[in-house]
């Protein structure tokens, strides 16, 4: 357990989020943003609890001294998550938004409620209310002229813009963090995942990651088992694997909508299906001209969309394109090698040159992932400097940039062999090559490189520890753990993770047919992806703040383009085949027509799946139909008994079962 601390004002509280200020932060700031973090909220203040962390073991004159611990009382928790319209179990099984005039109608609530939230709960709740504190009629941050502030605007924000606020992070628990890593990588084990032990811990958002992450092994192991035999029977015979990719359509589609279904069931009972998505806010590296916001009526900067547009269009789109062209040149120039390797083969065939035929194929899938890796920055240095107002649409933007990029570094080679050079056998060589290669470099980018980075960081502080501690399996002090976990690095969230997801996919998806033992290959990568990141997590990043996911978002829609594709992909591949050729051997236009006529009712029964396959199973929709019934019908009764006028709740689902109002201040 975290170790509780007493605040200035006498009242001991459990520390769960650190909040970190720049060394040379005047102290009339200091002042001013503690007292906005502990006032009231009637007064404009978060009405939270806050301390200074005081030296650690063999304390130097380089540690900064403006780092603070923020908690709260369990009163303001539960008030904190009926404001956020956490969803919780109810006695009766169902998901309600959290009320506490009900409190006691809710399963597992206990005397004071101390253990009804989990700590990550506690400390999302805590990071919302710090995130919308708001300037009130200051001019600027005390002692810092230069650090502007604007009515309703979020100081928080404004701090870190002006570097003054140099981070905030929620603190691990050590001892449910040391249970949670027992349980999930530091044995060996043939099980699920402990999904509800990582949702408890890092929040929805990240345990839906790795429930995809597993649903996606899982999936893979009926093409694995098929693709072996395949591989192993069938080397030479291209035209045997037209079962196998007629095979791949019908999976590719079936396994993206079941997960839907899953991705429901998960969601409903975490408690985040149902929930109504906040209001949000300006991203924090939004610029423009101050002005009133129409929705909110607040003064806010804005930006004209009609120059987003021509930032978007003159600048960002033709840069994508040179990239693109430029990927295209360097993958003519692998063909070139390639073809040098293939002719001093044929000259003079011996061991070595044989060897040679595939250093072509590893050096292209090491520039790959350069070109991958630079023109990630790049995008995401563009996307910025678009100017983009909320977080959401950033991420859409970027995700859609290095989508495309990704896909033509990665993918032009191998369609450029299929179905330009139709040479099956550099196909499958090329495919080899590339997922091999890609997965041991990511394995070495995800994995080693960041453990070893950290454990140089932290070997200096952990001898300090262990040199004044004179006990061998001594706790370690609340001030060393929080420095500690200060300079971990920061987890910068699951894009990349998912990206690398998307990449596997397509190589299954679209190719392996060509390639059986793809589907192994990414099976195998996938287990060890869940050790390595279940190690990053636990062990080198800062714990993440929760994230209340309902799905993996703007993913599901990439990884159904990319199944669309594949359909597309493995019809031509099947026209292309021998066996099948044979059958037109007096018509190649016949056989394009049919071929195109296939792939057209092969994506109109792939629509037609995603039609008859429901996305929420019929269970979860009865209960939630039962919930919003059980909403109209409280949200008559109040309007009977106050007359009959319209009183509109805040959610409807907030409003089932609630008994009375909430008193706003405990």
């Amino acid at each position: 357990m975290v170790q509780g601390l007493v605040d200035s004002s006498g009242s001991s509280f459990t520390p769960l989020v650190v909040v970190e200020l720049a060394p040379d932060t005047k102290e009339e700031a200091i002042a001013w943003l503690q007292n906005r973090i502990t006032d009231q909220q009637q007064s404009g203040g978060a009405e939270l609890l806050v301390e200074q962390l005081g030296p650690g073991v063999g304390a130097q004159e380089k540690e900064n001294p403006n780092m603070f611990l923020v908690g709260a009382t369990w009163q303001r928790l539960l008030s904190g998550a009926e404001e956020l319209g956490l969803f919780k179990e109810f006695n009766d099984g169902s998901m309600r938004a959290f009320t506490f005039a009900n409190k006691h109608n809710f399963k597992d609530f206990e005397g004071d409620g101390d253990s009804f939230l989990s700590m990550a709960e506690c400390q999302y709740i805590i990071k919302h209310e710090l995130d919308t504190l708001r300037a009130r009629d200051e001019t600027h941050v005390p002692g810092h002229t230069e650090a502007k502030l604007y009515p309703g605007k979020s100081i928080v924000r404004r701090l870190q813009s002006k570097g003054i606020l140099i981070q905030i992070f929620p603190l691990h628990d050590q001892e449910e963090l040391k249970r949670l890593s027992f349980s999930w990588y530091k044995k060996v084990k043939l099980s699920f995942q402990p999904l509800d032990a990582i949702r408890h811990y890092y929040g929805e958002g990240q345990a839906l990651y790795f429930g995809f992450l597993e649903y996606f092994t899982l999936a893979l192991v009926p093409m694995a088992l098929i693709g072996v035999p395949y591989y192993l029977f069938d080397w030479e015979g291209y035209d045997k694997y037209v079962v196998f990719a007629a095979f791949n359509l019908v999976w590719c589609t079936v396994i993206l909508e079941l997960w839907k279904r899953c991705s429901a069931s998960l969601a409903y009972q975490w408690g985040t299906l149902s929930r109504k998505k906040a209001f949000e806010e300006p991203r924090s590296g939004f610029h423009g001209v101050l002005g009133f916001n129409p929705v909110t009526g607040r003064e806010e900067p804005l930006y004209p969309n009609a120059k987003r547009q021509m930032r978007i269009y003159l600048v960002s789109l033709p840069f994508v394109l040179l990239c693109l062209y430029l990927s295209l040149y360097v993958m003519m120039i692998y063909f070139l090698m390639e073809g040098w390797a293939l002719s001093l083969h044929e000259e003079d065939p011996t061991f070595w040159t044989g060897i040679l035929l595939f250093v072509p194929s590893i050096i292209y899938a090491v520039v790959i992932e350069i070109m991958n890796f630079i023109y990630r920055y790049a995008a995401e240095f563009l996307t910025e400097w678009e100017n983009h107002r909320l977080e959401s649409s950033y991420q859409n933007h970027l995700v859609l940039k290095v989508l495309v990029f990704n896909f033509f570094n990665c993918f032009a080679s191998l369609f450029y062999i299929a179905f330009v050079m139709q040479d099956m056998v550099l196909l499958r060589q090329s495919l080899a090559t590339l997922l091999i290669t890609s997965q041991i470099l990511n394995q070495f980018m995800e994995a080693f490189l960041p453990y070893w980075l950290q454990r140089r960081r932290n070997k200096k502080m952990i001898r300090k520890i262990q040199k004044a501690a004179t006990l061998q399996d001594i706790e370690l002090p609340l001030a060393e753990q929080v420095r500690l976990e200060a300079d971990m690095s920061t987890y910068l969230g699951t894009f990349d993770d998912y990206l690398e997801l998307f990449l596997l996919f397509g190589y299954v998806s679209l190719f392996s047919c060509v390639y059986p033992l793809a589907a192994v290959l990414v099976v195998l990568n996938n287990i060890t992806e869940v050790y390595s990141d279940a190690f990053k997590m636990c062990r080198v990043f800062k714990r993440p703040f929760s994230d209340p996911a309902a799905n993996i978002g703007v993913w599901q829609l990439a990884f159904e383009a990319m199944s669309v594709i594949a359909v597309v992909t493995n019809s031509a591949l099947i026209g292309m085949s021998p066996q099948v050729k044979a059958y037109f051997s007096e018509s190649e236009t016949q056989l394009i027509l049919w071929t195109v006529a296939i792939e057209h009712g092969l994506l109109a029964v792939k629509f037609i799946l995603t039609f008859l396959i429901p996305n929420v199973p019929k269970h979860i929709q009865i209960k939630l139909a039962r919930l919003e019934f059980e909403s109209l019908e409280a949200l008559k009764k109040k309007r009977q008994l106050h007359g009959g006028k319209c009183l509109k709740p805040r959610s409807s689902a907030r409003a089932a079962g609630e008994e009375g109002r909430r008193p706003r201040r405990y």
